[in-house]
């Protein structure tokens, strides 16, 4: 069976073994949790067989769909998640773009990490998008912000029980530009992940019991999304992701 190390060069450039795993992407989220947070000048990374894990959609939501269980578990709020899920974002703010890997490691990580604190400052900071679309990871930062005033918006003004049927965050006045819409219709963890996936690259099967088709009487509704090859993507990519989390249904 294959095996990844997580490896460490130290500022004498000696070479440490720190761990080792049964999967790339665990020992990728292993790194992406080693480097961020407390600055550092240690240098980790993954040494194994060449090649991605994930290859489809399909692939990459089946990932999520088991990454939201586990959160449902550990009872997270979806703001916790969001928060760390930022913090172990920071890693890979110089990429131009992220493989398949990355991505599910960076959602792995951020279910293995504390999260940082809430800063009352993202409320009223200006998070809108310099483009009309996401460019780089500061826009990306700037998406996964605007969730979390949105949520905090929502803690001192709660959506009350037809949450899920659709409500627009209350943006209350003094709150700054933000970089996502304010309509949101998933607030945990397990459902912002599985309509992250479904919404944006698809992968989805009615037999994985997380989402059934509308039209069940029809005998021509969809019962699985199209499976297909996924590559690297950008960051305008992962914004549509974390977008699609908060607005899927």
């Amino acid at each position: 069976m294959s095996s990844w190390d997580v490896m460490r060069q130290d500022d004498a450039g000696n070479e440490f073994r720190v761990a080792g795993f049964d999967s790339r992407i665990s020992a990728l989220a292993r790194v992406l949790v080693l480097e961020s947070g407390v600055p550092h000048r240690q240098h980790y990374w993954v040494a194994g067989p060449e090649g991605p894990a994930l290859h489809t959609n399909r692939e990459l939501y089946l990932h999520f769909l088991q990454l939201g269980q586990e959160a449902r578990s550990a009872s997270w709020s979806l703001s916790a998640f969001l928060r760390a899920l930022w913090k172990v974002s920071g890693p890979l703010r110089d990429r131009d773009g992220v493989e398949p890997d990355d991505v599910a490691a960076m959602f792995t990580a951020a279910t293995l990490t504390p999260p940082p604190p809430f800063d009352p400052a993202w409320r009223t900071k200006d998070l809108s998008l310099a483009g009309d679309e996401p460019a780089d990871h500061a826009d990306w930062e700037r998406v996964l912000l605007s969730q979390l005033a949105d949520l905090e918006d929502f803690a001192e003004q709660p959506p009350g029980p037809r949450a899920r049927f659709g409500v627009d965050a209350p943006r209350p006045p003094g709150s700054g530009r933000r970089a996502t819409p304010a309509r949101w219709y998933n607030f945990d963890p397990a459902t912002y992940l599985e309509c992250a996936v479904a919404g944006s690259v698809g992968g989805w099967d009615a037999a994985d019991g997380a989402r059934v088709p509308l039209d069940t009487a029809s005998a021509a509704a969809p019962t699985r999304s199209y499976v297909r090859d996924i590559t690297a993507m950008s960051w305008a990519d992962l914004a549509r992701i974390a977008v699609c989390g908060q607005m899927y249904q």
